[in-house]
């Protein structure tokens, strides 16, 4: 695995995330002077034969801003119907300014549902990959109008992650109000350090991001590394930096201050990124150490290897495989329904039948259907990486 930097122009697909607060001021509503700048940014890249997606952020916080609404946390259906004025305001906007240089945009409101079931996640990607052919920008938002917050991403971060992932984009761009990742929240910690190159998400990492920063922001470091992980694991790299200046995105070409995490050395099946993708396991399978090891060496799951279940779940769901440190180290789809799981769990493959009546599936979690996301990705990476020094 290499963790050298390429530019941006380098890339065959790129997803650009940005925050509410570079979009929209609280006060006076869309900054228009940035958003045609950005958008002659993607202008530019589109000339060099690069498809761009962007995942906007802004509609509530448009919204918010015409409805005149207090400062301060919404009710839900507050926000629900500022994003519905927002999300009009919003469109209207990025139609009018790429059109400036002959770009058609077009709108995809996205729930986090429509990319945690299959089905629908097929749709959408259709929809968007038609898109791209057509030699359209698809703006994509989550449909804050119907969302609630038990189907809701909550944040536009893992949104862009999941984006990135369904379109096989090779770079994923988080424009916010940070430039980068640091050892410490920078404006808390004087001697925090920045981080120019991540080769690999460790958990060391992970411990480096701080809350959300902003009112009209409701993410925050912790998302984008939430984000980093989806993406690289994918394949896709990824880039933070602030947006706060116009022209953003030549400007990071131009040397600006941002952070950048390596893709994975290994990018996974289309099948398996939506498997690692996520965001709300049905359950958990806690294995042990041995169990641990076989998933690294690529075999199947088995459930002599699973110590505890916990969630419910049926047969096909998306269940998360931990560790005895408890961390998470897989994702797959369960060969079985929970209950009938709890009765195999520490039990041979060959006594499945006595157990339940029928023969089963072998496997708990069969490895066609299990994709590596955690302490053992992170180990592959650090082998991979001792290698290529081996070899330098």
């Amino acid at each position: 695995m290499t963790a050298d930097r390429k530019p941006i122009t380098s890339h065959r697909r790129v997803v650009i995330k940005i925050g509410s607060a570079l979009l929209v001021d609280r006060k006076t509503g869309l900054k228009s002077q940035w958003l045609d700048a950005v958008c002659a940014d993607i202008a530019a890249l589109k000339a060099r034969g690069i498809d761009v997606l962007v995942v906007s952020s802004g509609a509530i916080a448009m919204g918010r801003t015409v409805l005149d609404l207090p400062s301060g946390a919404l009710k839900l259906e507050e926000s629900q119907a500022a994003a519905a004025v927002g999300q009009i305001a919003l469109a209207r906007a990025w139609s009018e300014s790429l059109s400036r240089d002959g770009i058609v945009a077009g709108q995809i409101l996205l729930t986090l549902g429509d990319t945690e079931e299959r089905r629908r996640y097929l749709n959408a990607r259709a929809t968007i990959n038609q898109l791209l052919k057509i030699g359209a920008v698809p703006i994509i938002n989550e449909n804050d109008t119907v969302a609630t917050t038990e189907i809701r991403y909550g944040d536009n971060d893992r949104l862009a992650a999941r984006v990135a992932t369904m379109t096989s984009a090779d770079l994923l761009i988080l424009l916010s109000d940070i430039d980068g990742l640091y050892t410490a929240p920078p404006h808390l910690d004087p001697d925090a350090q920045f981080l120019e190159v991540i080769p690999a998400i460790t958990p060391e990492i992970e411990a480096m991001a701080g809350g959300a920063a902003s009112e009209l922001s409701r993410g925050g470091m912790r998302t984008k590394i939430d984000a980093g992980k989806i993406a690289t694991g994918a394949g896709c790299a990824m880039i933070i930096a602030s947006g706060k200046t116009e022209h953003p995105l030549r400007a990071i070409e131009q040397g600006a201050r941002s952070s950048w995490f390596a893709a994975s050395g290994s990018p996974v099946t289309a099948r398996k990124t939506w498997i690692a993708g996520q965001l709300l396991p049905a359950g958990e399978l806690h294995i042990d150490d041995g169990a641990k090891r076989a998933l690294g060496s690529g075999k199947s799951l088995l459930p002599a290897g699973v110590r505890q279940i916990e969630g419910s779940f049926h047969r096909g769901d998306t269940v998360a495989i931990i560790g005895t440190d408890g961390r998470e180290i897989a994702r797959g789809l369960a060969g079985y329904d929970a209950d009938e799981a709890r009765q195999i769990i520490g039990r041979k493959s060959a006594e499945i039948e006595a157990i339940l009546g029928y023969p089963g599936r072998s496997a708990m979690v069969h490895r066609d259907d299990l994709v590596v996301t955690g302490t053992l990705q992170e180990h592959a990476a650090t082998d991979e990486m001792n290698k290529d020094a081996a070899h330098a």
